[in-house]
């Protein structure tokens, strides 16, 4: 079985921290998302990138999943961000505020002149693509198809709502359209979506409530800032033993129909279409990475 890429969880680390920069691997998110952009401020922006940066090259993450988000691509800043982590070769470039198609090929142009410029094999640079304003949203699925680079678009929600003139909700209503249609553009593009962050740490019960909602929209994660908040998302996405034993099922079932011949999949009187495959499919994906043995 392949292995499956868990992005269940993405760790926001800022830039300008060399603790958390140095130690972010330990507490064992799926990924993790060095922050040059809005955590960081101004007269701090060269010396995070040059932490980040000799961090990527220096530490061991264990292979986990690494990401940079990186000051707007069109400033000097940012161009410096580029330069500076596509050279080390060991991160994805997010792009932040993306508001359309061009704004993602804009920052693959540049992107393709530094590794040409470094020797660095075209198009190995991957990039992700931050949704955050009413804009951006409209145009989620170009974006989602405007690079092969891109391996997911993600929902950045406090500039969202501010955007839209309001503010976020215990229920979260006012994200349920840029949720669906971010979603569903990822979808459609064959890439990765991942969910905004919930910025109050202290209630966790919120918190759940809102990732067993997006995950039952079908995210692939959540975005988290604090090392609190990946147990519960890593717990909530992992499979349960009863839909690991049925999908098991499912996958027997259709192995017994092979060796009958029969182009018939019946399971306890029931018929097994292609979607219920599909859906067993990729519990057992889960699962497999999750390391859940089988």
């Amino acid at each position: 079985m392949d292995t499956y890429k868990l992005r269940r969880t993405m760790m926001f680390v800022p830039g300008n921290n060399p603790g958390m920069v140095k130690d972010a691997y330990i507490y064992g998110s799926d990924s993790i998302m060095f922050d040059l952009e809005d955590s960081v401020a101004v007269d701090q922006k060269d010396s995070a990138r040059f932490l980040v940066s000799e961090a990527l090259n220096c530490y061991d993450y264990n292979g986990i999943e690494l990401v940079v988000r990186i000051n707007d691509p069109r400033t000097k800043v940012g161009k410096d961000d580029l330069t500076a982590i596509v050279c080390t070769r060991k991160a994805i470039i997010r792009l932040p505020k993306t508001e359309c198609a061009e704004d993602v090929t804009y920052c693959e142009n540049v992107i393709a002149e530094i590794e040409a410029e470094n020797g660095i094999p075209a198009g190995s640079t991957r990039m992700m693509a931050a949704i955050e304003s009413a804009l951006g949203v409209l145009n989620a699925r170009e974006i989602a198809v405007s690079s092969k680079r891109l391996i997911g678009i993600a929902l950045g929600a406090e500039d969202y709502v501010t955007d839209l003139k309001t503010s976020r909700s215990s229920d979260g209503i006012e994200l349920l359209f840029a949720r669906s249609v971010i979603l569903l553009a990822a979808r459609a593009a064959g890439i990765a979506a991942i969910d905004t962050v919930y910025s109050d740490v202290n209630n966790m019960e919120g918190f759940e409530a809102e990732v067993k909602l997006i995950k039952q929209l079908g995210f692939d994660g959540k975005s988290v800032i604090n090392p609190r908040q990946i147990k519960p998302v890593h717990s909530l996405y992992t499979p349960s033993d009863k839909e690991i034993q049925k999908s098991l099922a499912i996958m027997d079932a259709i192995k017994e129909a092979k060796e009958r011949g029969s182009g018939v999949i019946a399971l306890n009187g029931k018929m097994i279409d292609k979607p219920v495959v599909a859906r067993a499919e990729r519990i057992l994906e889960i699962a497999h990475a999750s390391g859940i043995t089988f």
